[in-house]
This record gives structure tokens, sequence and C-alpha cells, in this order.
């Protein structure tokens, strides 16, 4: 059984300082996966960088304050990856993988984008070289008996089901034709993968695990879902429950994401 938790953290120092110290020590799950450290574990308290009862990895980026992406976990690694040889992203801190037990579990930070801009064409790149990776990752782990778990800020909302305003966002970054067609190929024939909530919940509007800070968006639950656990079919179908830690006001928010946690069973 594997209990694991994804969420974009918005800066690692800020969450810590507002709740994200006592949830860690509160979850029962065995792997976290986190995006948007923002900061380089030197930059970190000892509490924060070697938590008590965690293996700690991180992947920050060159850039400073900018990206980076983490994975905590109760059982210490095989083996550990950084990127997935694209060498524009490779010291980006948006992809670390590691092998656990009959396992490979990564944390994904796709870039946002900004439609019209370099932004834009930086995830389109990112996207083109990420599919076959994601492809071959399944193809090597079916090889070796193992599945294959992609947690992380996809920043792509799959289907309208997957954001409250669909209908004002359809020109805008994370919800443009071509970024749902290639998440689709993701989770199609081409990268063989399942969107493990939405097989769940296929009938829902939501779980939405981003909500602006503007406005009042997370009053009003106008978010969006883009916070996936991406998995190979075996263990997508060993799922028992999944879903988003919603926390139960504005106040008591410590990111602008909220966990999305699933079960997975042997």
């Amino acid at each position: 059984m594997y209990t694991v938790t994804t969420v974009n953290v918005n800066g690692l120092r800020a969450a810590a300082r507002k709740g994200f110290r006592a949830w860690l020590a509160g979850t029962e799950a065995d792997v976290v996966c986190l995006q948007e450290v923002r900061a380089e574990p030197g930059q970190l308290d000892d509490e924060l960088r070697r938590p008590a009862g965690w293996h700690a990895y991180w992947a920050p980026a060159a850039a400073k304050g900018r990206s980076g992406v983490a994975i905590l976990t109760r059982t210490e690694p095989e083996r550990l990856r950084i990127g997935f040889g694209e060498p524009e992203f490779d010291t980006s801190g948006r992809y670390l993988e590691a092998d656990l037990p009959g396992l490979t579990v990564a944390s994904l930070y796709l870039p946002s984008g900004e439609a019209g801009t370099e932004r834009q064409a930086e995830k389109e790149r990112f996207m083109a070289a990420f599919l076959p990776y994601l492809a071959g990752l399944r193809k090597r782990a079916a090889d070796e008996g193992r599945e294959v778990l992609v947690c992380g800020d996809w920043n792509i909302a799959h289907r309208s089901a997957d954001l409250k305003n669909w209908r004002a966002n359809q020109k805008n970054s994370g919800f443009l034709p071509e970024e749902r067609a290639w998440l689709s190929r993701v989770l199609g024939e081409e990268g063989g993968y399942t969107d493990v909530v939405r097989a769940l919940h296929p009938d829902v509007s939501g779980p939405y695990s981003w909500w602006s800070y503007r406005g009042r968006a997370f009053d009003n639950d106008a978010g969006w879902r883009i916070d996936y656990h991406v998995a190979t079919p075996g263990l997508a179908g060993r799922c028992v429950k999944a879903r988003v830690e919603r926390a139960a006001t504005h106040e008591e928010r410590w990111s602008d994401h909220a966990p999305v946690t699933a079960v997975y069973g042997p």
C-alpha cells in the first residue's frame, strides 16, 4: 500500500510559516511530492531540509528563487533521477524521479506558460520533449515489473469539468486546445497513462486543486484542477480513494494549491 500526496507549495519557506509544518507532521502519506519549492536545500532550516521520519530529496532550479521540486519518502529510494534528459530543462527544477520498491514516483512542475509569449513557447518545448520520455518510462518500468506515478502541477485543465470558469479561459494558457490535446495524448494510447482522480470521480466538476488568491475564488470554489496523479493503468486500478485536502477556510490555506492525496492498494 502506498499513500501519496502531491502539492504545489508556492514557496516552501512561506508555506512553512503558514501551516505546512503542521500538515507534514500530521499526514499519513508515505510519499509527498512538492512543487514550486523556490529554495535551495541550503536556504531551508534543518526541520524543512531533513524532516524527521522522511528521506528528503531536492531538485532546485538553477535560476534562484524559481520552480524547484522535491520528493519526501518514508522509504529510502533505490535510485534518483533529476530531469528527463532534455538539456534545456534538466536544471530548471521541474522534474525529480525516485525508484521505490515496485514503483517509480516523480514530482513534476510543468511550465505555466502565457498565451502568445516566450513562456508559452517554453511550455510547448517542454511538452514536446516530455511526452516521449513518459512513453519510454512506462515501457521501461513494465519491463522491470514496476508501476509509474507522475504527480504534480501539470498546469493544464484537461476538460471543462476541470475548471469552474472554462468558457472565459479558452484562450488562456492552461486551457488552450493544443495543451488539452497534448494531455489527451499522455492519457491516451500514445502515453498510456491514467488520470487517477478523474477515473475515481468521472462525473463531477473538479475536485479543484488551485484557486487564485484574487477576489473570492476560494470561497466561491472557482478553481482549476491542474494537480494530477498520472499513473500506469495497473497502479491506477489499485487506487482505492483519492481526495483534495481543501482547507476549511481561506485563512487556513498555506498555498494557493491544495494537497491531492491518493491511496493505492496492493
